[in-house]
């Protein structure tokens, strides 16, 4: 009876996750109609409506351009999802995108004579560049406990200003006239994958796919493995796992690679596109990196919900590009897409608050014995029902702290 009750509750969180995604949506669309009403009545109505259906207006090729505008933003979101999901922030995720993205590109450059493969190795490249420049903040986390938003911060400046120096420095990558890299070779964009035909006069790919089947992968490592589980129990108690025999050290570490790599993925996807996409140089960090934050928010960091979520940002992107036809400004859609943003966390407090109320609650119903949980091996190695609940307790304790 016990399990049946968890498995409810469990599920009446999801449901309260997904209703207050839905009802932020909302918000953000009505705040959105109230600034276009009060900016130009006369165009607020068409305005709105091009918001809700400007993606669809050019049929096809409208869609194909939502997903190509989704596909990076998938992977900035699956990064800091996951490690929201491991108890980890990981705002270096634009520094990560820059990174993979410069990897990607050199690559791309330079490796001419790799052939129908020269793709493949310029995105494998792009993930280990993100990877490894993501290992800086999750060793500095795990070793010298310093916290990772400030590390993630510095990286970003790092990555981007190390990107900008290297690219203008080196004749074989630098378009002078342009300010930008050069374009990689034809071998290395992604391939359409008959995408194109669908999807006529759009720039999709099978970036678009890579994407999904990245999100079904993080889905598959964090609910289905001992070693996802690891990752979360660190998360949520950092202390207790380490009583319960998992190296926490090693987890934080892998739990900011395999962020990052989501994000130097995202970055290679972004510029392999073909679509005529290069590295300017300038001092300006790369806004995926952010979407991805948001992405991760809205979507509740689960990686299905971040899929949607990247798809709709990117829906509502591509419609604002018509609300210049009503004499609207394009910002308009970051505002709406703030404003969502503000109302999925104001949520999230706002669920975190009655999960803290009702574990309280249960910590004092068993009578105040949830201090240490016992050891733990696998996510079913679970004794008595009430030692399932002090176990609960004590993570949930140890998450909030």
């Amino acid at each position: 009876m016990s399990g049946i009750g968890n498995s409810s509750k469990k599920s009446g969180w999801k449901n309260l996750g997904l209703i207050s995604s839905i009802f932020a949506i909302i918000i953000g669309l009505l705040v959105g109609f109230l600034i276009l009403l009060f900016s130009n009545p006369n165009q607020a109505i068409g305005g709105f409506k091009t918001i809700l259906t400007g993606a669809l207006t050019d049929g096809s090729k409208g869609i194909g351009m939502v997903l190509y505008y989704a596909t990076p933003i998938i992977c900035t979101g699956l990064s800091v999802g996951f490690a929201f999901k491991t108890g980890l922030f990981n705002i270096g995720a634009t520094g990560q995108f820059t990174v993979g993205a410069f990897a990607s590109v050199v690559v791309g450059i330079t490796a001419t004579k790799l052939g129908n493969i020269h793709w493949i190795v310029a995105l494998f490249a792009a993930v280990i560049a993100g990877a490894l420049w993501a290992l800086i903040p999750g060793l500095l986390k795990a070793y010298a406990n310093i916290n990772e938003v400030i590390a993630g911060i510095m990286t970003n400046y790092i990555g981007m200003y190390l990107v900008n120096w290297i690219v203008k420095d080196t004749n074989a990558l630098f378009n002078m006239l342009e300010n930008r890299s050069k374009p990689v070779a034809p071998t290395a964009n992604i391939p359409k994958a008959l995408l194109d035909q669908i999807f006529k006069g759009s720039y999709v790919n099978a970036g678009i796919i890579i994407a999904v089947i990245a999100a079904i992968i993080i889905y598959i490592i964090l609910n289905k493995t001992t070693f996802g589980y690891e990752l979360k129990a660190v998360g949520f108690n950092r202390d207790a796992s380490k009583y319960a025999g998992i190296n926490e050290k090693k987890s934080i570490v892998w739990s900011m690679v395999i962020s990052g790599a989501l994000a130097g993925l995202g970055g290679g996807l972004f510029y392999l596109a073909g679509s005529g996409k290069y590295i300017e140089v300038v001092d300006e960090l790369a806004s995926a990196g952010f979407d991805g934050i948001s992405v991760a928010l809205l979507g509740l960091s689960h990686p299905i919900g971040i899929l949607l979520s990247a798809i709709f940002i990117a829906y509502i992107k591509q419609g604002g590009f018509y609300l210049q036809l009503f004499e609207y400004s394009g910002e308009i859609i970051d505002i709406i897409i703030a404003v969502i943003i503000y109302f999925s966390a104001f949520s999230m407090i706002v669920r975190n608050f009655i999960s803290n109320r009702e574990r309280k609650r249960k910590v004092d119903h068993i009578g105040g014995s949830a201090q240490i949980p016992a050891p733990i091996n696998e996510p079913s190695d679970y004794g008595s029902e009430n030692e399932e609940e002090i176990r609960e307790a004590t993570q949930e304790e140890g998450g909030d702290k």
